[in-house]
């Protein structure tokens, strides 16, 4: 199976980038599953139902979210009946949406996508291992799942490596949102699973984290109340990590980095061209 997990999405540059270059990669790489991290595609600041409709058209099988996740407030209510739209699955009891979906592919493969969040520096919601380990044994891979997908949306790369190891064997891919910087640690953990501590952002990479840089920089030299944070309106660029998986086992066969446009040097999986 061929997974592409692409990071999060920022503003109208991230949105641009996917809905011009997912269209043609599914071709072109013949993909199975897309997943994409879309809390950031509003703006900035979470997602609205026509832009969560405009990335599943674009390609994706499933959207996850993370610390933004309710900052539209019409998410609150559009995230129950969209099922490919998942939150972390450790938010409290009672929360709105799901935090897994199981999609299945063009092929009949059943492919589970779960998102949780990080404790550390971010709101203490429930415990992310918890959560995961529910969802993993209530789907697990090579019974009820071909492939398992795990965003694990944290600031603290030390968590995510911990959650890495935790589900080393079970997830076909365990990979980290958040921090809008695409790190260089792709792997394939001791017991076959894929491993990035951040996919990175889709987003206009001349910014500071996606947003225009004028108010960050102001805010680090001046702790006085300032303009509303904005994103960056340039060209965007995708960023994420790619998967081919054992059709037997489930887990990975081979993982590479993916980035795609200008500021960063571009990489991707050649042998799927």
């Amino acid at each position: 199976m061929r997974i592409l997990f692409l990071g999060d999405i920022v503003g109208r540059p991230g949105r641009h980038a996917v809905t011009e270059r997912l269209p043609g990669l599914r071709e072109r790489w013949r993909l199975d599953c897309v997943v994409i991290n879309g809390e950031n595609a509003a703006g900035g600041f979470g997602i609205t139902e026509s832009i969560c409709d405009e990335i599943l058209q674009a390609g994706a099988d499933a959207v996850t979210l993370g610390n933004h996740s309710f900052d539209q407030r019409e998410a609150l209510v559009f995230i129950a009946r969209q099922p490919r739209l998942i939150r972390p699955a450790n938010y409290p009891p009672g929360t709105p949406g799901r935090g897994a979906t199981v999609i299945e592919t063009a092929r009949g493969a059943r492919v589970l996508v779960v998102n949780v969040m990080g404790r550390i520096y971010l709101d203490p919601l429930d415990d992310p291992f918890t959560a995961a380990d529910r969802e993993l044994d209530a789907c697990p891979l090579g019974a009820a799942a071909d492939a398992v997908i795990v965003d694990m949306h944290a600031e603290a790369t030390s968590e995510k490596q911990a959650m890495a190891h935790f589900l080393d064997g079970r997830a076909s891919l365990v990979v980290g949102t958040h921090t809008h910087a695409p790190t260089g640690d792709h792997r394939i953990l001791p017991h076959g699973t894929a491993y990035l501590s951040d996919a990175g952002m889709c987003g206009d990479y001349d910014s500071i984290l996606g947003m225009q840089k004028d108010e960050p920089i102001r805010r680090f030299l001046q702790k006085t109340p300032g303009s509303r944070l904005e994103a960056a309106t340039g060209e965007g660029t995708l960023c994420g990590v790619a998967v081919e998986t054992d059709d037997a086992t489930g887990l990975a066969k081979r993982v590479w980095a993916v980035r795609l446009g200008p500021h960063l040097e571009e990489t991707w999986p050649r042998e799927w061209d």
